[in-house]
């Protein structure tokens, strides 16, 4: 056990099966973000799972799996929430379960309290065009919240090189919205480093990512993107709309 593990693992001895308190978890970003800055993913998970044990997850939106991959090498068997909108392409539902069956991890797939019919009952059909926000925060923002209360951190894929509202994404961050550790192992990772992992190690990728959609969310809300444009302008097109609210 490396003496990072060993450290954090002590600190983690007595938890309560409810977990830390929000001031804690605050403490913990406070003196363990700027140790971890410049510190490997590897690293940062390994840190992460031996902090806070089962009360910590990883999400994925099924882009790739590289996130999973380097989780699944550190902590075999952890939690992976995927957030399964009911408007998803088929090949981001084939990914998804590719990942289920290939790699060590235990995937939770969470689906929102209505379904797409439900919700078109309920609030007029494609909720997408007419409120995309709302949709959003209805299919997306709020089954993760509930997802995660289980947990006192969760790890993203998020990428400072993916756009610039994610610059100063820190790699161990608050997310004073869901009162939890915000870990962000790839935080620092540019597309080379991302393409150079997953040509290294046989990482699964989305096929869509290979037609023309370097950026993946629901089916109806995002278009192909041309070469040279931003990869993510292809999210909410034709929208002011840059992010779902998972990270705002």
């Amino acid at each position: 056990m490396s003496t990072l593990t060993t450290r954090t693992a002590r600190a983690a001895r007595g938890v309560s099966a409810e977990g830390r308190s929000p001031e804690e978890l605050r403490d913990l970003v406070s003196h363990w973000g700027a140790e971890l800055e410049l510190a490997p993913a590897e690293t940062i998970i390994e840190w992460a799972a031996a902090t806070f044990g089962d009360r910590f997850a990883i999400t994925s939106s099924m882009g790739d799996a590289v996130l999973a991959h380097v989780a699944a090498k550190v902590v075999p068997g952890v939690d992976v929430v995927f957030l399964d909108t009911g408007y998803h392409f088929v090949e981001t539902i084939g990914t998804r379960d590719a990942v289920s069956a290939t790699m060590n991890v235990n995937l939770l797939s969470i689906t929102p309290k209505l379904s797409v019919a439900e919700q078109d009952a309920e609030f007029g059909k494609d909720l997408f065009r007419t409120d995309p926000d709302r949709c959003c925060a209805m299919r997306k923002v709020a089954p993760l919240a509930d997802a995660l209360a289980r947990y006192d951190a969760w790890a993203t894929g998020l990428r400072r090189a993916e756009t610039h509202n994610r610059v100063i994404a820190p790699v161990i961050g608050w997310d004073a919205k869901k009162g939890k550790v915000k870990v962000s192992p790839l935080a620092r990772w540019s597309d080379e480093q991302v393409e150079r992992y997953i040509a290294d190690n046989g990482v699964l990728v989305n096929p869509l990512v290979h037609d023309g959609y370097p950026s993946i969310g629901c089916a109806p809300c995002t278009r192909r993107v041309a070469p040279g444009e931003d990869p993510r302008s292809g999210r909410w097109a034709g929208t002011t709309k840059t992010e779902c609210g998972i990270h705002t």
